[in-house]
């Protein structure tokens, strides 16, 4: 595969992981800010509605493969793996403030998942 193609489908993951990173910062800001919900309850929820939208967007448009329960499998351990990953590590340094903890938690995910959802989770079956 040439570095063309690598740097076009990273720049499909980082246009697509941001549109999903907004999808969930504004899910679990607006559970918190309208409904009081706790910043673990909001995530998680943000969580799953930007898992949905990500997982669609990640198999036709950034890697070009087409749906299969084991890739499913992969995709939710490595995301959801990433999400408890941040969520531990921002509640480590004590963050206080619920939007900035929100803040952290998607900063990370991006930052771990897309070389192992290249090298493993989307490497053909």
């Amino acid at each position: 595969m040439s570095i063309k193609i690598h740097l076009l489908q990273l720049s499909k993951y980082i246009f697509f992981g941001f549109i999903t990173t907004l999808l969930h910062l504004f899910t679990a800001w607006a559970l918190i800010y309208l409904f009081a919900t706790s910043v673990f309850s909001a995530n998680i929820f943000a969580f799953f509605t930007a898992f949905v939208f990500s997982y669609i967007f990640q198999t036709f448009y950034v890697f070009s493969t087409s749906f299969h329960l084991t890739k499913l499998l992969k995709f939710f351990a490595v995301q959801f793996g990433t999400f408890l990953f941040s969520y531990t590590l921002s509640d480590i340094f004590l963050i206080q403030n619920s939007y900035l903890h929100t803040l952290v938690i998607i900063a990370i995910i991006p930052l771990v998942t897309f070389i192992i959802h290249k090298f493993w989770t989307f490497k053909e079956i």
